[in-house]
């Protein structure tokens, strides 16, 4: 289900909270949620549908749609200063990025996995994982 994007900074700013089996739901949602902005937008946390889950999912370099619950960077490298927009916000902003990083998280079915991103992805997993501590941009 397509659901609206939340815009209060006061919610946002809120941290997340661990996902579960139980929130499986709202990373479907969250997938029907970005699919419909992909025009615009390359990624989405869960708190910008207004859940406070830590789920993710973004635009990998195939252009498919990637979900991942709770996920952590682990390892990064290569800082650069990024140019950011947010569906959630107005404008674009600064922010300190890295140019791989390696990340642990679980899929769909609640699998543990680690992968390593760089570039486009990277930013965008990082935009995100900030989302889910209540950081924005």
């Amino acid at each position: 289900m397509i659901r609206p994007i939340m815009t209060k900074k006061f919610f946002l700013r809120q941290p997340s909270e661990q996902a579960t089996a139980d929130d499986l739901a709202i990373a479907l949602d969250l997938i029907d949620t970005l699919e419909a902005h992909r025009d615009g937008c390359v990624g989405m946390a869960a708190n910008m549908i207004g859940e406070r889950k830590r789920i993710i999912a973004v635009l990998d370099a195939d252009g498919s749609v990637l979900p991942m619950l709770n996920p952590r960077i682990v390892r990064s490298e290569g800082e650069y200063r990024a140019q950011e927009g947010c569906l959630s916000l107005e404008g674009l902003r600064e922010a300190v990025r890295f140019e791989r990083i390696d990340v642990e998280y679980e899929d769909l079915d609640l699998q543990s996995r680690s992968a390593t991103f760089s570039g486009r992805v990277a930013q965008a997993i990082q935009h995100e994982i900030d989302h889910c501590e209540g950081v924005l941009i």
